[in-house]
């Protein structure tokens, strides 16, 4: 009755939040040849953004309807609502307010609810970090750092309230929109989140067995997220939008995938092959360019030519240099894979040679447990006359 409960309740809220999100991109469509482009922000980043962000809830109802007890589908239900109120509410207000000339009702009061739900979803994504992977704190010595984390993020939601109810009269005024909060938070809410991060550091630190797999996959997705905001801050920030969109998407995933625990073990075969594959591509970008300055600036070969002899000599290296760069990687990234390819190429040529029944019989139930690790293995031999 419980599950079926907490299934309904899942079900609802992330119902609601991808209707609020697609109401909030509808509106959004409507105002952008009607509203200022500073406060629309109708742009393929921006519509991207907001696509991705169903996956926020839809993580959440799975989470929540399939692992009730872990805190974490509830938190990623939570910031589903806070981002579709978000965007609902700034468009809704949008369109009553400037669009309409206060013709909708309630404008004002979607305004004021835009000008400071945003602090709801940063605030689970620190909760998020404090808990992960369990739902539970690593040990009650984190509870002081919990009640900073929040703590700082409701002294942050009352300044919002105070400045978003001070400017309720004219909420898109370009004073209010300039508004920024005090340099107290500027300092209060970055140590929260470090605060956060650094529960999971130190549980990854600690962990084993299943919980470090799970770890390993919110690493992962967390170094592509971190990786997309430094090429945002070195390059183009509209241009890294979309891809760190994507990163934030891969994160949630990740999550869903580690609090599961479904195919846990894949994270090393995907950590191995993505290392594997940017190593061989920048070796083969940097080969290519190499054989093309080589051939048009020592050899004086035509540009097309040079070009087509380096693709042939780029593609021919290709699968040999993934092959041997692939078993490198796997030493270090894929260990496991790598002895167990090792444990069972040995038993191979030592079957070549086998030949009593009972030696090799305990010798295959030793190769099992040292590839596979199993919790039971059996050996059936047919009896024929």
């Amino acid at each position: 009755m419980r599950a079926r409960t907490a299934r309904w309740v899942a079900g609802c809220s992330a119902t609601g939040s991808v209707a609020l999100i697609g109401g909030g991109l509808a509106l959004a469509y409507v105002n952008r040849q009607l509203v200022p482009a500073s406060l629309i922000g109708w742009t393929f980043a921006n519509v991207s953004g907001q696509v991705v962000n169903v996956a926020v809830p839809v993580a959440g109802f799975v989470l929540a309807s399939r692992r009730p007890a872990n805190r974490i589908g509830w938190l990623f239900l939570v910031a589903g609502l806070a981002l579709g109120l978000f965007g609902f509410s700034n468009q809704y207000a949008l369109h009553a307010l400037v669009v309409g000339q206060r013709s909708l009702p309630a404008g004002q009061v979607f305004a004021w609810l835009s000008n400071w739900v945003w602090v709801i979803q940063t605030a689970v994504l620190a909760f998020v970090f404090l808990l992960f992977p369990t739902g539970r704190l690593s040990s009650r010595r984190w509870r002081p750092a919990a009640w900073f984390v929040g703590g700082a993020f409701a002294l942050l939601a009352a300044d919002a309230l105070v400045i978003a109810t001070h400017f309720w009269s004219d909420p898109f005024s370009s004073q209010a929109q300039s508004t920024s909060p005090p340099t107290m938070f500027l300092i209060l809410v970055p140590a929260a989140l470090l605060v956060s991060v650094a529960a999971v550091v130190v549980r990854f630190a600690r962990s084993s067995g299943e919980e470090r797999l799970q770890l390993k996959w919110f690493a992962a997705a967390a170094l592509l997220v971190v990786a997309t905001f430094i090429a945002s801050i070195v390059g183009d920030s509209a241009a890294a939008s979309v891809p760190r969109s994507l990163a934030f998407a891969c994160l949630w995933t990740a999550i869903t995938v580690a609090v599961l625990k479904y195919r846990l073990y894949e994270i090393d075969r995907i950590i191995s092959r993505t290392v594997a594959y940017a190593i061989v591509t920048g070796l083969l970008v940097g080969l290519y360019a190499g054989l093309v300055l080589l051939a048009t600036q020592v050899l004086s070969l035509s540009s097309p030519v040079a070009v087509a002899a380096s693709t042939l000599a780029a593609a021919a290296l290709f699968n040999p240099l993934r092959q041997r760069v692939q078993k490198v990687v796997d030493r270090r990234f894929n260990r496991a894979r790598y002895d167990a390819d090792q444990t069972v190429a040995a038993f191979a040529s030592r079957l070549k040679d086998a030949v009593d029944l009972d030696t090799l019989r305990a010798d295959l139930l030793g190769v099992v447990h040292a590839a596979l690790e199993p919790t039971h293995v059996s050996v059936w031999i047919s009896q024929h006359d």
